[in-house]
């Protein structure tokens, strides 16, 4: 049998087109590279959102060419599209596939080959929650951000064809599912994102729906109500802050304002107590003075976010924040990251400890810690339970007894 290896960085969307070529090679009788095995094809989904994400594709491209000398390397996503010549430079026998060929990219590998599989989702390997790509590109052009020079205009797909693919992934045993997409809130495939999620939540077996990521400008009415008010919504959302600061969110281009935002999250979180919001913040944009970071704490703090993913602005070419005047250094960054981290492990912490002592259901994910796994509850708590004979895919109702800066310790009933 034939060996593959799929490397994956970046977003959801990556993660769901890599699980769709592997899903492909899987039908045309190739088996999974385990470590120590060599692949005869082996397939990189490049990021290029920040210079760590570039650099980590790079280094890792790099190593598929030492320990699999004799695969077909094909290089794929934003950071090939921006820099194909750096990708080319690693070796001469790299095939690059551009983002708009993406769904084309087994086709490329095999041009000879008749009746390929079809570009989508029948498992998700490894995972409990499956991510259905919903949408591609964007339109907003916020000034940091390189994702609309390498994804293109935002386009998505039809509402039946998405409803399709999560009928399936029931079928294989998948209970939740999360939309996801470049810029999710642009969808508009045969309907609004609120037609979206009304279509999918009504699929018989699923038992668990997200949005993956959305600003909070896109949570309209008719969409706040298909959230609270679906049969398998969870009551927790991925809102999109990036600063609490009116001055940086207008250098960004952001759509929104601080306001916008916190009577976003009151709107959810009035209409439903459990609802939890998680975040993306950048800390470090060119300009950010000390009171808008004061600005950003204040939000934290105000909203007890359930988790915020934390990332120091990235110089990106091509992007107008790259030229504005008084970047911060480094050092600057790296202080406020880490001021920032340490107030959100705390505030989420403390949020948890309005749960504490109530039953919820988890499903279970996997990970494991010594005599225990972990899971999460509907509003995105993460949850860690004793083994005793439990599996990954399995939702079980837990008592939470004890709340620990890595999650609550909780009691299967």
């Amino acid at each position: 049998m034939k060996k593959f290896k799929v490397m994956t960085f970046g977003c959801r969307t990556n993660q769901y087109e890599s699980e769709a070529y592997a899903n492909q090679l899987r039908k045309m009788g190739y088996g999974l590279a385990q470590d120590g095995e060599e692949a005869d094809l082996c397939i990189v989904n490049t990021c290029t959102v920040t210079e760590t994400a570039e650099n980590t594709s790079r280094r890792e491209i790099r190593s598929l060419l030492k320990d699999h000398p004799a695969a077909k390397i094909v290089v794929t996503g934003c950071m090939a599209e921006r820099a194909p010549h750096l990708v080319s430079s690693l070796h001469p026998k790299i095939q690059i596939v551009p983002n708009k060929e993406k769904e084309d990219l087994i086709a490329q590998v095999f041009p000879d080959e008749p009746d390929l599989p079809e570009f989508r989702l029948e498992t998700f390997e490894g995972h409990t929650r499956a991510f259905v790509k919903v949408q591609d590109g964007c339109n907003s052009y916020c000034t940091y951000c390189i994702i609309p020079y390498v994804r293109g205009r935002s386009r998505s797909r039809q509402i039946g064809d998405v409803v399709s693919e999560v009928q399936t992934l029931v079928a294989q045993g998948y209970k939740e599912v999360v939309i996801t997409g470049i810029n999710v809130g642009d969808f508009d495939g045969g309907g609004k994102l609120a037609d979206l999620v009304r279509a999918v939540d009504a699929v018989p077996g699923l038992e668990r729906l997200r949005i993956s990521s959305i600003d909070p400008d896109e949570v309209d009415e008719d969409l706040a109500d298909a959230v609270l008010h679906g049969k398998t919504t969870c009551p927790s959302m991925h809102i999109v802050l990036q600063s609490g600061s009116n001055v940086i969110l207008k250098r960004m281009n952001r759509k929104y304002t601080r306001q916008i935002f916190l009577e976003t999250v009151e709107k959810m979180v009035q209409k439903n107590p459990d609802f939890t919001v998680t975040t993306d913040v950048i800390v470090g944009f060119p300009g950010e003075t000390e009171a808008d970071f004061e600005d950003t704490k204040e939000i934290v703090k105000k909203v007890r976010f359930a988790k915020v993913h934390m990332f120091p602005y990235s110089p990106r070419e091509k992007t107008r924040a790259a030229l504005y005047p008084n970047q911060i250094p480094q050092a600057v960054m790296k202080e406020r990251k880490q001021i920032l981290l340490r107030l959100a492990e705390q505030v989420a912490f403390d949020l948890r400890g309005r749960f504490l002592g109530r039953e919820l259901p988890v499903l279970l994910e996997g990970e494991t810690q010594g005599e225990l796994i972990s899971g999460h509850t509907p509003n995105f708590l993460r949850v860690w339970v004793p083994k005793e004979g439990r599996k990954s895919n399995e939702i079980v109702n837990v008592f939470l007894i004890e709340n620990r800066p890595d999650g609550f310790l909780g009691r299967c009933v």
